[in-house]
């Protein structure tokens, strides 16, 4: 075992040897732009990108010409949300998303708001103390709140698939049935789903979804977003213009090896996610469980570990109490975990997904999240068991003493 020990998988994961290994010819090989078609370089180049986008497309259920490749689901997000409010003909000025939306999702509807439109966040499932041992739906949006919060004006609904500090995974299906019941736009930032559950854009019946490679063993610098183009097309006011790349959604040259990189990392996330998720899931609850024979006072927060169709296989976060979380990640050297987003890494608040649920800033700040990957092992689950165990134990201690 290497130390540091990762297990911030939710904040990005290592790029797999077989992407790195498909990837390598397009820097010094294959180096052409796929816009250049007047010769041999730019031709190859367009054919690893079309190959690449049927990859992708194909893992989704979705056509390759809906496929728009973006710097990331951070521009993925902001181009479906802007482009959707921005655009001229849109239904009108209101936009329903969730409390504990990531920022990319948050941010975007913030600033549309101040330039007037109209924004609802919608409440999750709050879970008390003795709840967050896994013995709730803690996270979790009722279907019928999206229902009761849908207006004749209401241009866009944005909700994500899966949470990236709680792992809870929302009711997409019903939610997509509501809001085509009243002709409303529905974006998921599909981001921690995608290469860990099955993702099927027509069975979600979801009009914009939002992934990137590096959350599933890809290169950073890559993402795509979904646009729906058949059965009554989605329209989008383009964010960023130029040569008219990407259907004229996105213009920019094409990232040739990150778009090949996640194309490969689509499809090895596809190809072993029957067997990489059980094991993680093994490795998630053997982790929990393990902290639970050492440390009381300690709380699970987000849905219960028992229903696989509520949380991600590969989640864990918990609460220390009577432990600042900042100070637990700062003892541990050899052990790699995170307080929460590490998109909001700069921002000194707690969670707001934590905070959410219910927690009070105490527990909101004791706590841990720790995600797991495909090259996580039961000797580092272990090492983390007991790195977290003793740490705690001596934090507790030294805080007992002032």
């Amino acid at each position: 075992m290497q130390l540091p020990v990762y297990l911030d998988n939710h904040a990005t994961t290592r790029v797999d040897p077989r992407v790195v290994e498909a990837m390598l010819p397009y820097f010094t090989e294959v180096y052409g732009n796929a816009g250049s078609t007047t010769h041999a370089f730019g031709w190859e180049a367009r054919d690893a990108v079309r190959a690449a986008r049927e990859t992708i497309a194909a893992s989704l259920n979705a056509a390759p010409d809906e496929i728009i490749f973006t710097s990331g689901a951070t521009e993925s997000d902001n181009l479906a949300i802007f482009g959707v409010a921005e655009r001229a003909k849109r239904r009108g000025d209101h936009l329903i998303s969730v409390t504990t939306e990531h920022k990319a999702v948050l941010d975007p509807l913030y600033k549309l708001r101040q330039r007037g439109y109209e924004v609802t966040l919608l409440p999750v499932a709050q879970a008390e103390q003795s709840e967050q041992a896994g013995q709730s739906r803690a996270g979790y949006l009722e279907p019928q709140a999206v229902r009761e919060a849908i207006k004749p004006e209401t241009c866009l609904v944005s909700v994500m698939l899966a949470n990236n500090e709680i792992g809870v995974i929302q009711d997409l299906r019903a939610i997509a049935e509501i809001c085509h019941e009243y002709g409303v736009l529905l974006h998921c930032d599909a981001t921690q789903a995608v290469g860990k559950l099955p993702v099927d854009v027509r069975s979600l019946g979801v009009d914009l979804l939002s992934f990137t490679a590096h959350k599933m063993h890809g290169p950073k610098g890559i993402g795509a977003l979904y646009v729906r183009r058949h059965d009554q097309p989605v329209r989008l006011e383009p964010q960023l213009f130029g040569g008219g790349q990407e259907r004229g959604f996105r213009s920019g040259t094409l990232n040739v090896p990150g778009i090949v990189g996640f194309g490969r990392a689509v499809e090895l996330a596809v190809s072993e996610m029957p067997t990489e998720m059980p094991r993680q899931r093994m490795l998630r609850d053997r982790l929990y469980h393990g902290l639970c024979s050492q440390i009381d006072r300690m709380y699970l927060n987000g849905p219960t570990l028992a229903q696989d169709e509520w949380r991600l296989a590969n989640n864990l976060n918990v609460t220390f109490e009577y432990v600042h979380g900042e100070s637990l990640i700062l003892a541990m050297q050899n052990l790699a975990v995170s307080s929460g987003s590490a998109c909001t890494s700069a921002n000194p608040e707690p969670s707001h997904v934590l905070k959410a649920l219910g927690l009070n800033e105490d527990l909101t700040r004791a706590s841990i999240r720790f995600g797991l990957s495909r090259f996580t092992t039961n000797q580092e689950i272990d090492f983390a068991v007991e790195t977290v165990a003793e740490n705690v134990s001596r934090l507790r201690k030294l805080s007992s003493m002032t």
